[in-house]
């Protein structure tokens, strides 16, 4: 019964690694390969991209934009971003007329061409829930938690293991000599 939960308790911590490193890796992999990560917090864009959404956002020339793409822009200097469709492109004054999908009405603000962050990519459903959620107390903590516990669960028993194993072979190795130097 014990070797079955211990089993039991393996797979179940060798999955939730996975796991981690899996986010990990859809995070920080994306930066090295030039994406922006934002997480849909509002519902201007639906159905294109819905709250909790994570969108992955690639920087481009201004001049490569076009109506009716999506863009990803920081709203004036307020920091604030923002996803939304062009609806027009004015090349001489360098910006961009912008609208919600879900909107009825444009924006009430041209977009700078400086101010663009890139064209969204692609996006993966429900993940910026989880990504909000560890980026900020109280999930920042129960992750670093869950982190440390699984690292204990998984690392800390082989390394009993391991100095078990030294142990006897210690042993054997001091009987040997033992045996050897009394015959």
């Amino acid at each position: 019964m014990k070797t079955k939960l211990k089993k039991i308790f393996s797979i179940i911590s060798t999955v939730l690694v996975v796991i981690i490193i899996l986010f990990a890796l859809m995070l920080g992999l994306s930066r090295l390969l030039g994406y922006r990560v934002f997480s849909v917090i509002s519902g201007s864009m639906s159905p294109t991209y819905n709250v909790g959404d994570m969108i992955y956002v690639k920087s481009v020339s201004p001049l490569d934009i076009h109506a009716g793409d999506p863009i990803t822009f920081m709203v004036n200097e307020s920091k604030v971003i923002v996803t939304h469709r062009v609806v027009e492109v004015d090349k001489e004054n360098r910006h961009f007329y912008t609208k919600g999908d879900a909107n009825s009405v444009p924006d009430d603000f041209p977009v700078l061409f400086d101010n663009v962050i890139g064209v969204p990519q692609f996006s993966i459903p429900k993940l910026g829930y989880v990504s909000d959620f560890i980026q900020n107390p109280p999930g920042l903590y129960i992750t670093i938690g869950i982190c440390a516990a699984l690292f204990i669960i998984v690392f800390i028993p082989d390394l009993f293991r391991r100095r078990e194993n030294d142990d006897t072979e210690d042993e054997k190795t001091k009987e040997e000599n033992d045996t050897g130097s009394s015959g």
